[in-house]
């Protein structure tokens, strides 16, 4: 028999029938780093009875000022492996799927395709393996929120959800209309952004490798608040669903 016991507060709040949405809901994770961890987190604590994670990298010791998963004791080991097992631990009977790979464009097209996802989560921090996924969720008609750039912003009170459209003063954002315009792309699904100060200087340039070529610093409550934004938003929308 399964304990649901563990969600007597959510209960309490938003009812047994929105609960049992959540329970049944089916939500898709791809991106495990400073953004992604928490919302797989808040995700899971909310009820969400069967997720997919997907995660190629590994916890680095300078990931330690962001990301969940990032202890000493994990530093080397897969983003995927650490979160899963926080997630289990959390929820013992949740249907977990785990891809402990970094996924190329055709993965996620045959992943989207085979599995009715509820909601996918788009944390990817690179602008290439977004651009992928979200001109997949469109063709395949898919519905899902994307994180744009959590880097050089120290203003919680600026992180806000909106069409992609809408989003400004973020650099990442802009490079990601730009490279969607390319496609036709220009509205139509949700993103979490930040609209306050960009501390440039706090800019590093890399040597392209893992598709980035630059990166901003970063605090440790920004990628947290944006993964608790998207969260929110998609366990709002799933509960929404029931009348």
């Amino acid at each position: 028999m399964t304990d649901f016991s563990w969600l007597e507060r959510t209960e309490l709040l938003v009812g047994e029938d929105q609960l049992n949405k959540l329970i049944y809901s089916n939500v898709l994770i791809v991106g495990l780093g400073g953004v992604g961890s928490f919302a797989a987190e808040f995700i899971c604590r909310s009820g969400v009875g069967n997720m997919t994670i997907i995660d190629g990298d590994v916890v680095d010791k300078t990931n330690k000022n962001r990301q969940l998963p990032a202890l000493t004791s994990t530093v080397g080991k897969g983003k995927a492996e650490v979160m899963a097992n926080r997630l289990l631990d959390i929820n013992p009977n949740l249907n977990l799927t785990v891809i402990d790979k970094f996924q190329k464009p055709e993965d996620n097209i045959q992943l989207i395709r085979k599995s009715k996802f509820d909601y996918v989560m788009d944390c990817i921090d690179s602008v290439s393996p977004k651009i992928y996924l979200i001109k997949t969720c469109i063709e395949e008609n898919q519905r899902f929120i994307s994180s744009m750039g959590a880097g050089g912003k120290t203003d919680a009170a600026a992180v806000n959800v909106g069409d992609i459209s809408e989003s400004y003063n973020c650099p990442f954002a802009k490079n990601v209309r730009k490279r969607l315009h390319k496609h036709k792309i220009y509205s139509g699904f949700k993103v979490v952004y930040n609209y306050g100060e960009l501390h440039r200087q706090s800019l590093r340039l890399t040597d392209g490798s893992n598709f980035k070529k630059s990166f901003y610093g970063t605090i440790s409550f920004m990628p947290a608040l944006f993964g608790l934004r998207m969260a929110a938003e998609v366990i709002n929308d799933l509960r929404s669903e029931v009348k």
